[in-house]
């Protein structure tokens, strides 16, 4: 009866101590499996752009651009240095990696009246105190494409998804992790 008393014991000891045993460390910040490839889906939309606005997240800094309609396309990658549309000129950016986004629709209406035309060109959004983002600005809407430049602290992993509404418009989100 003391053996079987003495293995109780153990079993139970070893069970609890199972139980208050701290759990491993993740390997992962956030969960995120993002890469840092260009991402893009190559098809016009018949939206136009109507504002970009920015937030922040616990894992990620976040890029929205509005429009008035479907969208249809992007094109998002790392570059060396963003461009201007049409002129080729460079668009100074703050920040150590430089993103391209170019959205397939333009800042203009029909008649060629502006939808989107940004008080300041260089700061779209403030993105001071953000984690990740250190500058958004505008590279300019032509032939149908609208260009912006976001200026991050690295070259870190970013998604790219576009979501309906709200009512007949839509978004394009660009998210870019705070690490890898």
């Amino acid at each position: 009866m003391k053996k079987f008393q003495v293995w109780l014991a153990a079993i139970l000891m070893a069970a609890g101590l199972g139980l208050v045993a701290p759990a491993p460390a993740s390997a992962s910040y956030c969960g995120l499996v993002w890469g840092s490839l260009a991402k893009s889906e190559a098809t016009m939309g018949t939206g136009k752009v109507t504002n970009v606005r920015t937030g922040q997240h616990y894992c990620f800094d976040r890029l929205v651009v509005d429009l008035n309609g479907p969208v249809k396309g992007y094109t998002v990658r790392y570059v060396p240095t963003v461009v201007q549309d049409g002129s080729g000129l460079p668009v100074p950016l703050r920040g150590r990696a430089f993103l391209q986004i170019t959205v397939n629709s333009p800042a203009y209406d029909d008649g060629g009246k502006s939808t989107y035309s940004p008080a300041d060109k260089n700061e779209l959004t403030n993105v001071g105190g953000y984690q990740t983002f250190r500058q958004v600005a505008w590279a300019g809407s032509f032939e149908g494409y609208s260009t912006m430049g976001l200026g991050v602290r690295g070259r870190l992993p970013f998604r790219v998804f576009t979501l309906d509404g709200p009512g007949a418009g839509s978004r394009i989100v660009v998210d870019v992790a705070h690490y890898w």
